[in-house]
């Protein structure tokens, strides 16, 4: 079982002087957000939020502009303090530490990229990124080599004594990256880095820090408006309305099973083609009882794309496998209506 980094439980958020007598008003009232601002002229901003991320685990929070999304992730690293709720770091609650243990936290254990970098333009690319340790007192030897490495990591060499002006945004966005990455933290909070690229840079940006993120075994959380971006990039994607966390869950789990009316919106123009697996929509083979000799047989982690292909060659359904053993099959009705995304 992962370890989990990051857990919070039961996190809200109430903006306004009042928000404590507030707050206390909807846990023994259970007041709706409206009902909030008109007694007290507060606003939630989070809800009841409750999840935790394992280990090397990109966990995307999505949804639309005053969601809540971007309030939630400033919790982590107490940019914003809680109205009630716990928010633990590796087991260790970040609302009971002192000043100077929380300074530590966030120059050691959390990295965080913004969309708007807020690069120093009097400064080269390499005192960019060296710039946290150099707050730190890293003697500068020190520090050029992490920043070097840094940016060897995010495919910049070469780019070492360049003014950012002299960059593109694309590039001034890695090496927002890599000052986040300088200083080895365990946690990345990522909060819409790519919105601002154009389409191109912005896919090839997703797919460079999905690797980057694999490979250093980073958490992060990733905050995002862009469905399409969750799918691409995380692992599991919780999707937010008005302050609440609506469902959380694989990209497949949620195109195929959306909790709401709100969500099914959400996921209804998303290609299932490469994201629903054999695995979703297959009959179990024991409830079967028509003719697989001579059918084609694929994986249960094989993709609709995949599934299609199999299916157009032959008139039998697809029969699909797990650890070379028949565990079910893929008719002809199921494969179209898992292309619809799991509608009955």
């Amino acid at each position: 079982m992962s370890e989990t980094v990051v857990k919070l439980t039961d996190v809200w958020k109430v903006f306004g002087d009042r928000a404590d007598e507030a707050m206390e008003a909807i846990k023994a009232e259970g007041l709706t957000k409206p009902e909030v601002l008109e007694r007290f002229g507060c606003v939630v901003g989070v809800q009841a939020a409750t999840f935790e991320v394992a280990r090397g685990e990109i966990f995307c929070i999505m949804g639309l502009s005053g969601s809540g999304k971007s309030t939630l992730v400033r919790h982590v690293n107490r940019l914003i303090e809680p109205t009630s709720g716990t928010i633990e770091i590796l087991g260790r609650d970040v609302s009971a530490m002192s000043a100077s243990e929380l300074r530590n936290v966030r120059a050691t254990q959390i990295g965080m990229v913004f969309q708007h970098m807020a690069l120093m333009p009097h400064r080269s690319v390499r005192d960019n990124v060296a710039y946290p340790l150099e707050i730190r007192g890293v003697p500068k030897s020190k520090r050029w080599a992490v920043s070097d490495h840094a940016l060897e990591l995010v495919n910049l060499i070469g780019y070492e004594d360049r003014l950012p002006k002299e960059l593109s945004g694309g590039m001034q966005q890695r090496v927002g990256i890599a000052r986040a990455l300088a200083s080895d933290p365990e946690i990345l909070l990522m909060d819409e880095p790519f919105s601002a690229l154009d389409p191109l840079i912005r896919m090839q940006l997703q797919d460079q820090f999905k690797a980057l993120v694999a490979q250093l075994k980073k958490t992060t959380l990733f905050i995002t408006h862009d469905l399409d971006e969750a799918i691409r990039i995380g692992h599991r994607i919780a999707i937010m309305k008005d302050g609440v966390i609506v469902q959380i869950g694989t990209a497949e789990d949620i195109v195929m099973n959306p909790a709401d009316d709100y969500v099914r919106e959400f996921v209804q123009g998303i290609s299932k083609l490469k994201l629903v697996k054999a695995h979703s929509i297959m009959e179990p083979l024991e409830r079967y009882d028509g003719p697989t000799e001579g059918a084609p047989r694929a994986d249960e982690e094989a993709d609709l794309d995949q599934l299609i292909d199999h299916a157009v060659g032959s008139d039998l359904p697809v029969v699909i496998t797990k650890d070379g053993s028949d565990i079910g099959v893929v008719t002809k009705p199921r494969l179209l209506r898992g292309i619809q995304g799991g509608k009955e």
